[in-house]
């Protein structure tokens, strides 16, 4: 069987779809690195919705493709980017989320992680951001997750300079109960996040964001960075005191930075382990064991299909997420908050599903086959 797929020039050719997935071992705790996938929610397609209305949440499908992450060992990074925070799911939604996910994970025993931002608002003064911050704080400590301190789209309007970064941070990580990872999201996943940390200039942000940790280390487990960077993030992460770890970001180079140097090396937490979920598990596992080579020889080939689904606009590589979701079974139809299905081109779902089925990542992949020739039909390609 073959399935013609379109180019971005417009001409169609020929592929010939694998027959059998590639074979994973079962989940079992990792040893040597602490791995979060950043997990898509599942839309409800049959809601009367519109792109601008709030989200309608397919729960059940939601939670089920959380517990497949969860029985391969990895831990769920909840309503992040990922979940399309702010781009469909509003604040409500993402509490609903952090609420059933939280209890989910603590019925199956999976480790969590969830988003706090300040997305309630649009815009406030810094005291109203930090009362926002606190707001969606005290929802995920209340939930029993770990919070993720996120960028805020309000405090990089309102910030008049990296004092108010110090101000605010300092004045969560006191508050908070246990330890937070902290995350800078970069221009190239959010545009009006340009200038955080209270400087359009790298270098000056890092030191603001590196002061921010020094003072507070016993509040902070470990860092973030989606920089899309790798040699700034191992700069990085080199200067970060004791104890306090670095969760790679960065879907253009992870292979290389979960491997780490003689230096150190970066933990994950990524949102290309969603459709990657089984695979880099088996890829971790095999680093538990020092193969790092074998760990590389697993993971490096699927940077081709994160750097296709990140290219840019990089905001929009959600849509190839739950692409590849609905192509392996996790769901059952390829329909996503705010519309967002139509937000990446055919040619650029075509070359996904090449890419993900090359790489064995789909459970069935006839199953695959067929939805991809489903939508090449919705789109008027003949097979």
């Amino acid at each position: 069987m073959t399935v013609q797929l379109p180019a971005a020039d417009g001409s169609l050719r020929t592929y010939e779809p694998r027959t059998e997935p590639l074979a994973v071992s079962a989940g079992t705790p990792f040893t040597s690195r602490t791995v979060f996938s950043a997990a898509h929610v599942v839309a409800d397609p049959y809601a009367d919705t519109t792109p601008d209305s709030p989200a309608a949440v397919d729960w059940d499908a939601t939670l089920a493709f959380r517990r497949h992450l969860w029985s391969h060992g990895l831990g769920v990074a909840e309503a992040m980017d990922t979940a399309q925070r702010g781009m469909g799911l509003d604040w409500a939604g993402a509490a609903e989320l952090i609420r059933r996910s939280a209890a989910e994970a603590k019925a199956v025993g999976g480790r969590i992680a969830c988003g706090v931002g300040t997305d309630q608002i649009a815009s406030g003064t810094v005291a109203e951001i930090r009362a926002a911050y606190e707001e969606q704080l005290a929802v995920v400590e209340k939930a029993g997750a770990q919070p993720i301190l996120m960028a805020s789209r309000a405090l990089a309007a309102a910030a008049r300079g990296p004092e108010d970064y110090l101000e605010v941070y300092g004045h969560l990580l006191r508050q908070s109960a246990e330890p937070v990872i902290l995350h800078w999201l970069g221009p190239m996943f959010d545009p009006a996040l340009e200038g955080y940390w209270g400087s359009s200039d790298l270098d000056a942000a890092t030191e603001t964001f590196l002061e921010v940790i020094a003072a507070h280390p016993d509040k902070v487990d470990g860092i973030k960075v989606s920089l899309l960077d790798a040699g700034r993030e191992v700069a990085l992460r080199r200067r970060l005191p004791r104890g306090v770890r670095c969760y790679t970001g960065d879907d253009f180079h992870y292979p290389e930075l979960i491997a780490g140097d003689e230096h150190g090396f970066s933990h994950a937490l990524l949102g290309i382990f969603d459709p990657l979920g089984p695979l880099a598990a088996e890829a971790v596992r095999v680093l538990d064991t020092g193969d790092t080579a074998g760990f590389r020889r697993l993971l490096d080939p699927t940077v081709e299909l994160s750097r296709h689904l990140f290219q840019p606009p990089t905001r929009f590589y959600k849509t190839g997420v739950v692409f590849l979701a609905w192509l392996a079974g996790h769901q059952s139809h390829f329909t996503m908050v705010g519309g967002l299905q139509s937000a990446r081109s055919l040619p650029h779902l075509a070359r996904a599903y090449e890419l993900a089925d090359g790489l064995g990542l789909f459970p069935d992949p006839k199953l695959a086959e067929e939805r991809m020739k489903t939508l090449l039909a919705l789109y008027g390609v003949a097979q």
